[in-house]
């Protein structure tokens, strides 16, 4: 659930025009209302928490914190003025104090027991200003300062005021008050050179000058992409520089390294990734990093710590260890110039250690506690997390279960033990839990000692309660106004008392709210609003000014009555259909208040399967399925059994593993197969006129690529996927046996052509009805609702006539297609159409020149 915490800068030096005519203060309440839509577009945007912090004094510059919901949040915004200094330091204080008012309460920095990266409140910290100097009732400040005293319990444990989950980033204005003649450059924003930069880069964010307002929208964009789940950490080398690698990508020692000079990867300071399990959307995590010391019985309280651990990596390069069933924990860095380093050596079967100094015992470097390797893809760096000092620990384990069978003897019990004295004591619960996991016996003691001393323990007990004490308080405060200045006297009028006029006027208002005396129709001072009169529709009903009960006529107090009490008891229903008025009554300020409506909405679907088959774009028909790589239902066609390596996918190898077939035959197949290999390019529209030419061919030098467009002619589909067969005017079912082996079945289709002519029985009254039912079926398929057009593209292939009537019928369902605004539909038929027209004209041009030859 990230935090996204607002400082906008509400100093007197906001109030500045930009050449647009608008304050600094308006583009910054624009510059939020945006990033707050770029940022809903995001599903994950669901569970974020906003917050509002302005310069002012605390705890009153908190106008949203934790208990506030998104409508609060707007509302404040809006209602936000300029006036004041611009006490930067302290306002950035109040907002980290803001951010860690919960941490110690619920534990989530656990300290002195490491640091664990999937205990974690992403925030991003982003403050709108204008750049200029820093002022305070002391003067003009050059640096920026926060100031160290913090209100919040247990602020001493950490050097730092923010934590290593809390990135702090800033949209410094600088718009010019006149409109520049100068053309606006193109590229990335720059850093500003501001007392806040500085301040940005270390809690790992960064700064951006902004000078227009398209630049301004460019750094919303970005900042929108920076809301990641993940902690930052200090990784700095350790050692000598890795030996280069040559242009064959082996060791080359023949070249210098120079270990000497700093590098830019020697040192960075970025953040790894931390990301939510995807059933629960929590990070899910087993190892901590280490502390930077041992902790000890004898501490009489806790060193305090960095926000960012300091993580060493050792450049020797060594092999990545890990064991079955031994769970780890697996980050990706972002990109950085050691991330880039690590790549460019593709050495994606190495890895490099990491250390925290003085967290071991015995050794002032510490052991290792895991890794940074690149990919297997080469296109990032992960950080592994090991158990502490696994190079020991793993081997131990391996034989454990693969030599002794998870019975160890004395000598295996024995290393075990002294591998523990180097292991932190809070390394062992979860040691403990993977043991466990891993089915392993009890290796470890039950009564776990945390290495802390009793007055620590108690120590944090404490302050965990004078926290959520301090963190009521500041939250009770939240949209409260400052107090007004003490020392302020009001004079009084001369005579030292209110005027007759005005004591006679209150208590005559006085006795008519106790009831005393009704206000009358007479006693109103109508000499104020002379000449106004209330118009009414009905010119014969008078305008109703009476109040009182007594002034109602008699023939009206049943109708009078009726209204009071249904006005009274709500007992008017409301028209089927018709709604509250108060949701037509809803503020502007809330109407944009799309948080709250998000919240409501169910979860969104899940990715599309990318196992499942991809549609295959054939010719003529776009929405045909690519048969070879998906599962075939019964509708379609199933082959029962292997496939023997000589037939075609489409041939069946026996009588028994015949298919069932809706709307094809044998040659068909041969049709369908080569449309879907891409070796054919005829139209599947313009097969049958093709027909006639591959009729005048020899029967034995026919291939069956050229027999393909012959077939639709001898078969023809009817309405009830009835099958014509050929030499009767018998209709057949669905269902046949293929069982003619190649041949056979050359043979056969041979002869068919040869007696064609003899052998179509369809006349033109059954081509006629046959097109009719084509015809009612596309009206019905062209109105169903989405986009699955296959079926209409299968009725246009069985149009029986010439290719004139199938032109016709592609223009009839394009014309359907608009009534429904088909628009797709028609993109497809249009394409069908200009087909069909080229196919047309070569034809002409053919039978024009086989004319001038003869």
């Amino acid at each position: 659930m990230p935090i996204l915490l607002f400082l906008i800068d509400t100093s007197a030096s906001m109030n500045q025009r930009t050449d647009l005519g608008t304050s600094y203060l308006d583009i910054a309440k624009g510059a939020v209302e945006l990033f707050l839509k770029l940022r809903a577009r995001d599903p994950a945007s669901r569970g974020d928490r906003y917050m509002l912090v302005t310069y002012d004094e605390p705890p009153y510059c908190i106008k949203a914190g934790w208990k506030e919901n998104h409508a609060t949040f707007m509302s404040e915004l809006k209602n936000l003025q300029a006036s004041g200094l611009t006490t930067l330091g302290q306002a950035l204080r109040s907002s980290f104090d803001l951010l860690n008012l919960n941490r110690l309460i619920s534990g989530i920095d656990n300290y002195g027991q490491g640091r664990n990266p999937f205990f974690l409140e992403p925030s991003i910290l982003i403050t709108i200003t204008d750049g200029n100097k820093l002022t305070s009732t002391a003067g003009v400040q050059e640096e920026l300062h926060l100031p160290l005293n913090s209100p919040l319990p247990g602020s001493e444990l950490t050097k730092e005021p923010f934590r290593w989950d809390q990135r702090l980033f800033a949209l410094v204005l600088r718009l010019p008050g006149l409109a520049s003649t100068e053309p606006e450059q193109l590229g990335s924003v720059p850093t500003d050179e501001s007392a806040i930069t500085q301040m940005c880069e270390v809690t790992g964010g960064r700064s951006y000058c902004v000078r227009t307002q398209r630049m301004l929208n460019q750094c919303l964009e970005s900042l929108v992409q920076k809301v990641q789940s993940g902690v930052v950490i200090n990784f700095e080398k350790t050692g000598p520089d890795p030996l280069p690698i040559g242009e064959d990508g082996l060791m080359d020692s023949s070249r210098p390294s120079n270990s000497f000079a700093a590098q830019p990867w020697h040192s960075c300071h970025k953040l790894i990734y931390v990301r939510p399990n995807s059933k629960t959307g929590v990070p899910v995590g087993h190892w901590p990093i280490p502390e930077s010391f041992w902790p000890d019985q004898n501490l009489p309280s806790l060193p305090p710590r960095t926000s960012h651990p300091v993580v060493r990596f050792s450049c020797v390069d060594c092999e990545p260890m890990v064991i079955d069933k031994l769970p780890f924990d697996k980050y990706e860095l972002e990109p950085s110039p050691l991330t880039q380093y690590i790549l460019e050596r593709k050495s994606p079967h190495t890895c490099w250690q990491v250390f925290v100094t003085s967290s071991g015992k015995y050794n002032e470097l510490g052991y290792p506690f895991g890794y940074l390797k690149a990919s297997t893809t080469l296109t990032c760096v992960n950080l592994f997390v090991m158990p502490y000092n696994y190079p020991v620990l793993l081997p131990l384990l391996d034989d454990l279960f693969k030599v002794h069978k998870l019975k160890p003897n004395l000598k295996w019990r024995q290393a075990f033990d002294s591998y523990l004295k180097t292991l932190p004591p809070y390394y062992l619960l979860p040691l403990k839990k993977a043991l466990r996991m891993m089915g392993a016996p009890n290796l470890i003691s039950d009564n776990l000692d945390c290495g802390l001393s009793y007055s620590v323990i108690s120590y944090l007990k404490k302050l965990s309660q004078q926290t959520k004490l301090e963190s009521e308080r500041i939250l009770a405060s939240v949209g409260k106004k400052p107090p007004q200045e003490i020392g302020i006297k009001v004079k009084n009028h001369p005579g030292g008392g209110v005027s007759l006029t005005y004591s006679k006027n209150f208590r005559k208002l006085l006795k008519e709210i106790i009831g005393e005396t009704a206000p009358r129709l007479t006693e109103l001072n109508t000499k104020e609003f002379a000449g106004f009169q209330v118009g009414l529709l009905n010119k014969d009903l008078k305008p109703q000014t009476y109040r009182n009960a007594y002034d109602i006529p008699r023939r009206g107090l049943l109708d009078q009555l009726t209204r009071m009490r249904s006005n009274l008891l709500k007992t008017h229903k409301f028209i089927v259909g018709q709604d509250e008025d108060s949701l037509h009554s809803v503020p502007v300020a809330q109407m944009g208040n799309y948080q709250e409506y998000l919240k409501t909405l169910a979860s969104p679907l899940r990715e599309i399967d990318p196992d499942q088959p991809k549609r295959l774009h054939t010719f003529g028909n776009p929405f045909k399925q690519d048969k070879k790589g998906m599962m075939i239902d019964e509708a379609d066609e199933f082959v029962a059994g292997p496939q023997n390596k000589g037939k075609r996918p489409g041939e069946p190898s026996s009588p028994l593993s015949s298919k069932r077939r809706r709307n094809v035959t044998v040659t068909h197949d041969v049709h369908e197969e080569k449309m879907e290999n891409g070796q054919i390019s005829p139209d599947v529209f313009l097969s049958k006129s093709a027909a006639p030419e591959l009729m005048n061919m020899a029967g034995d030098s026919i291939l069956p690529n050229q027999l393909d467009p012959v077939s639709d002619d001898f078969t023809s589909l009817r309405k009830d996927a009835l099958i014509h067969k050929p030499g009767s005017n018998a209709l057949i079912g669905g269902t046949k046996n293929c069982s003619v082996s190649v041949d056979d079945q050359k043979v056969l289709i041979t002869s068919a052509l040869e007696t064609v002519p003899n052998t179509l029985q369809i006349t033109p009254a059954m081509a006629q009805g046959i097109n009719a039912d084509i015809k009612h079926q596309l009206m019905k398929e062209v109105r169903k609702f989405g986009r699955k057009y296959e079926r209409i593209f299968i009725l246009l292939e069985g149009v029986q006539g010439p290719l004139e009537v199938k032109k016709q019928f592609v223009e009839f369902t394009i014309k359907e297609a608009a009534r429904f605004k088909r628009r797709v539909l028609i993109q497809y038929l249009e394409k069908v159409l200009e087909k069909i027209d080229s196919h047309h004209l070569v034809n002409s041009i053919n039978h024009i020149d086989s004319r001038s030859s003869c």
